[in-house]
């Protein structure tokens, strides 16, 4: 019996390619970077299966130099990289990883916040510089106890979060797109956007990336928040004005900034929010521990064996418009 044939757009935990391995014949890009167009192209011309990654833009262009691809998986739960609306079209499911990843984050969305508010790194280079000495000006930071929290994005990381965050005595307030009805149950509430941006002393932002949040976070937004705020982004990139945060940092009109994501990423050595004190940033680390990018790769390969196969995935973002397409 022949073997499936599968294209890996990038690196995938060793028990989860192994289980690839077993029923398909795969290509995968193992260098460091994005894999070339050109050659991505080339290997999707036989393709059944795609295993994506978010350096790859997969759209119309994409699926047109692939004619038998039956089925697309990403280990994310984001997908602003991936136009459902062209993988409907051609009637291919794509799955993504939600659910598996929400504790890695939450714990990664606080921590930022807990390790800014107590200037930890900022102690540790003190520690490191040979500056501690007797009677020396230590890095002092702020009390999360009695201090109030607004998570922008209340799914199921930001009810994670919340969570996390009423451990540590915080007062929880959130906006999201629809209310949610169980706001007593998550200690959390809701609060319109402008509100909270008023009234909280850190921000959490953990909202989708869309049209709708796209640069949701500019000058005007800064400029409704505290001047002692702690602005924490854990979303995506695009979500925030990087131009508007440095100048909101640079001036004092927020006390400090912590992202585990940049926009552009990798953010470039020379970018001006590196040359600032009152910033912290992570290399997109959210969901990087070994359990969880672990049980992510399952995730998607359950995801890309069950569409070879043509059954239903267990994380399908499309599986109601295919329906809906094929009942037209």
């Amino acid at each position: 019996m022949s073997k499936y044939k599968v294209v890996i757009a990038g690196s995938l935990m060793a028990p989860a390619l192994e289980r690839i391995q077993k029923f398909c014949d795969v290509k995968q890009w193992t260098k460091s970077g994005a894999i070339p167009q050109e050659l991505l192209f080339d290997w999707l011309k036989d393709a059944e299966g795609l295993i994506a990654t978010a350096s790859i833009k997969v759209d119309k262009e994409l699926l047109k130099h692939a004619p038998k691809l039956k089925v697309i998986s990403q280990a994310a739960v984001g997908y602003d990289n991936i136009d459902i609306g062209a993988c409907t079209d051609k009637s291919i499911p794509f799955g993504n990883t939600p659910g598996v990843l929400v504790d890695a984050t939450a714990d990664l969305a606080f921590s930022l916040l807990l390790c800014s508010a107590r200037r930890i790194h900022e102690g540790w280079d003190f520690v490191r510089s040979g500056a501690w000495r007797s009677g020396s000006n230590i890095p002092f930071g702020i009390d999360l106890a009695g201090k109030t929290l607004g998570i922008v994005g209340m799914g199921q990381i930001g009810a994670a979060v919340a969570k996390r965050a009423g451990a540590f005595g915080m007062n929880v307030i959130y906006y999201n797109r629809n209310r949610r009805p169980d706001d007593e149950k998550i200690g959390a509430t809701y609060q319109h956007f402008d509100t909270l941006l008023e009234e909280a002393d850190c921000i959490i932002v953990l909202t989708p990336l869309s049209k709708e949040t796209r640069g949701l976070f500019g000058r005007e937004q800064f400029t409704k928040m505290k001047s002692t705020a702690y602005f924490i982004n854990v979303s995506r990139g695009p979500v925030v004005d990087a131009n508007a945060l440095f100048d909101a940092l640079k001036t004092g009109q927020i006390a400090y900034g912590a992202l585990d994501v940049t926009d552009p990423e990798p953010i470039p050595i020379d970018h001006p929010l590196l040359t600032l004190p009152n910033i912290l940033i992570t290399p997109h680390i959210g969901s990087a521990t070994t359990e969880t990018r672990t049980a992510m790769a399952q995730l998607t390969v359950d995801n890309l064996l069950a569409g070879l196969e043509g059954k239903p995935l267990p994380a399908c973002v499309n599986t109601n418009l295919i329906m809906e397409k094929q009942k037209g």
